[in-house]
C-alpha cells in the first residue's frame, strides 16, 4: 500500500444506477477529481443485471427512473430489464466511464484514518484475492438489499418434489412450458412474474397472504412520445419528467389525505379491466393505498392473464407443501410443479461493508441521516437510499449533485475532511421520527439496522422529492452543520491535487 498519495479522490461502490449516476455527475461537475467504481459483479447494472426472472421490468416510469441528464428515448416508458441495461451501457460508453470500473471487486471493509484523511478499503476480487486501496471519499451506491441472501420466510417444503425458486436467483435454463406454477407473494415481483409466465405455463397461481393495491397504466406514455416528435429530445424529456414527478407527488399526497377516494379510484380502474362484476376482494388490502408501495400493472397484463384463465389469484395461508402442490389452511389444494417464492428481499445497509473509524466499528443504526445523503459524525461518506414513494433515481441524482458541490467546496478551500457534526447536546434535543412510514414486510424487518431519522431537516431521510430537490440545490453547502477541515500529513493539498489531475 502506498503511504504518501491517496489512490483515489472518490471511490464509488456499485456500478448500478446510483454508482453510474454519480460517475456521470462527477465527469460533468467535478472533472478535477479522480474516481473509481468498484463493482462486485462482472457486469454493470446492479439490480438490472442480477434479476433475470421472466418479465423483469421497472415498476415506475423511465422518465423518472432515468437520470436528469440523459433522456429516455425508448417508446415504452415502462421498460424491461434489457432496455434499462442498454440505457446504462450507453451512458457509460458515451461518457467514457467504463475505463473507471473495476469489475469483480467486492468491498469487504473500510476504515477511516483521520491522520491521513482517507478511507483504507479492503476488497476481495472474484478470484479470491484480497486488495487494499485508499480513497478520500466513499460514495456508496450499493443499493438497499442483500445480494447474497433473499428473505427466507421459513417455509418447510416437506413432501414437495417440484422445483423451488426465489426470483433473486432465477436459473437461466428453467423450462416451465405446460407446468403448474404457484407464485407466493403479491408485491411488484409477483405481479410481474405471473403474467409473464402465463404464456407458456399450464396455469400460474398468485398465492397471496394479503392483497396489494394495484393500478394499471399504459406501458407507453402517449404524451412523451408526442412531445418527442415536435420538440428537441432533452426538452421533451424535461417536460415529461416534470409531468410525471408532479402526478406522482399529487397521487401520493391524495392517498395519504383521502385514502378512501384513492381506493375507490384504484378499484374503478380494476373493474374497467376485469369487468363491473369482478370480485374485488383479491385487490382490497387491509391497509390504505400507499401505506405500502402500489403495484404497477402495465398494459393490464396481469388482468388479461386472469381473464384468459391462464392465471388466477388465491388469498390464503399455507398449511403445508405436499407432493404435487400446496395445501392451504382452509384445505384448498393448489397443484404445483414449480413454486416461486416472491416473498421479498432482505434489507441491507451500506452494502454490508464493515465500516470503522480508527479501527472502531461504525454502527450506522446509531447515527442520524444528514440530508438523506450523509451520516452524523461520519466523515467523507455519502450513500444513496432511494424514495419509497417515487423513483429511486430521483434521490440518486440530487445526492450526486450535492456531493459534487461538497467536493468542489472542499477543493476550493483546500480542505480534505467534510463531516456533518452532531454534538451530544444537540442530539439529545432531536425529536426522532419513524425512518419509514410504510408497512411493507421488508421495510419493517429491516428497521433495526437502519440509521436514525429526525422529524426536522437536516437530520432526516425525507420522502418528499420536490422539497428535497430544492433544499439540496439551493441551501448553502456550508450550513453551519457540515464541518470543513484539513487533517493529515499524507493528504495532498489542493494545488498538488490540481497538478496531478492536469
Amino acid at each position: 500500500m502506498k503511504n504518501t498519495a491517496t489512490d483515489f479522490d472518490v471511490m464509488i461502490v456499485g456500478a448500478g444506477i446510483s454508482g453510474i449516476g454519480m460517475a456521470a455527475h462527477m465527469k460533468e461537475k467535478t472533472p478535477d477529481h479522480g474516481f473509481v467504481i468498484v463493482e462486485r459483479r462482472e457486469n454493470l447494472g446492479g439490480t438490472w443485471d442480477l434479476f433475470r426472472y421472466p418479465g423483469i421490468r421497472s415498476d415506475s416510469d423511465m422518465h423518472t427512473l432515468g437520470f436528469d441528464f440523459e433522456p429516455w428515448k425508448h417508446e415504452k416508458s415502462i421498460a424491461d430489464g434489457p432496455a434499462i441495461l442498454d440505457y446504462l451501457d450507453d451512458i457509460v460508453d458515451e461518457r467514457d466511464i467504463r475505463k473507471h470500473i473495476r469489475f469483480g471487486h467486492k468491498v469487504i471493509a473500510a476504515d477511516w484514518r483521520e491522520s491521513e484523511a482517507r478511507w483504507h478499503v479492503t476488497l476481495e476480487t472474484s478470484e479470491g484475492e484480497r486488495k487494499h486501496l485508499t480513497a478520500n471519499w466513499l460514495y456508496l451506491g450499493s443499493g438497499y438489499y442483500d445480494y447474497d441472501e433473499a428473505y427466507d420466510p421459513g417455509f418447510d417444503f416437506g413432501e414437495f418434489e417440484g422445483t423451488v425458486i426465489h426470483p433473486q436467483f432465477w436459473p437461466r435454463d428453467l423450462d416451465y412450458t405446460g407446468k403448474n406454477v404457484v407464485v407466493i407473494g403479491s408485491g411488484a415481483t409477483a405481479v410481474t412474474i405471473v403474467p409473464s409466465m402465463s404464456d407458456k405455463a399450464a396455469k400460474v397461481t398468485m398465492l397471496q397472504r394479503t392483497p396489494t393495491w394495484m393500478f394499471s397504466r399504459p406501458a407507453k406514455d402517449a404524451m412523451a412520445n408526442f412531445l418527442r416528435k415536435i420538440l428537441p429530445e432533452k426538452v421533451a424529456y424535461r417536460i415529461t419528467r416534470w409531468k410525471n414527478i408532479t402526478l406522482q407527488d399529487i397521487g401520493f399526497k391524495r392517498a395519504r389525505t383521502k385514502p378512501q377516494k384513492m381506493g375507490e379510484a384504484l378499484h374503478k380502474r380494476i373493474r374497467k379491466s376485469l369487468g363491473e362484476d369482478c370480485d374485488l376482494a383479491p385487490f382490497t388490502p387491509p391497509y390504505n393505498p400507499w401505506d405500502q408501495r402500489l403495484c404497477l400493472v402495465p398494459d393490464d397484463d396481469l388482468f388479461k392473464a386472469l381473464k384468459s384463465g391462464k392465471a388466477d389469484i388465491v388469498t390464503g395461508h399455507i398449511k403445508a407443501f405436499e407432493k404435487g402442490g400446496v395445501r392451504l389452511t382452509d384445505d384448498q389444494f393448489i397443484p404445483a410443479d414449480i413454486v416461486v417464492t416472491a416473498t421479498g428481499l432482505k434489507l441491507a445497509v451500506a452494502g454490508k461493508i464493515a465500516l470503522s473509524k480508527e479501527g472502531q466499528p461504525i454502527d450506522l443504526s446509531k447515527h442520524f441521516y444528514y440530508k438523506g445523503c450523509m451520516f452524523s459524525n461520519v466523515p467523507n461518506l455519502a450513500v444513496v437510499f432511494g424514495y419509497l414513494n417515487a423513483s429511486w433515481t430521483l434521490r440518486a441524482d440530487i445526492n450526486s449533485d450535492y456531493v459534487c458541490r461538497v467536493l468542489n467546496t472542499s477543493r476550493k478551500r483546500g480542505v480534505d475532511v467534510t463531516e456533518p457534526i452532531l454534538t451530544a447536546q444537540a442530539e439529545a434535543a432531536i425529536e426522532e421520527d419513524d425512518i419509514f412510514d410504510f408497512s411493507s414486510g421488508y421495510i419493517q424487518r429491516g428497521k433495526a439496522i437502519m440509521p436514525r431519522n429526525a422529524v426536522a431537516y437536516p437530520w432526516r431521510l425525507n420522502q418528499e422529492y420536490v422539497s428535497d430537490r430544492k433544499r439540496m440545490k439551493d441551501d448553502p453547502v456550508d450550513d453551519g452543520v457540515l464541518e470543513f477541515r484539513r487533517h493529515g500529513a499524507n493528504a495532498r493539498g489542493a494545488d498538488e491535487q490540481l497538478e496531478a489531475a492536469e
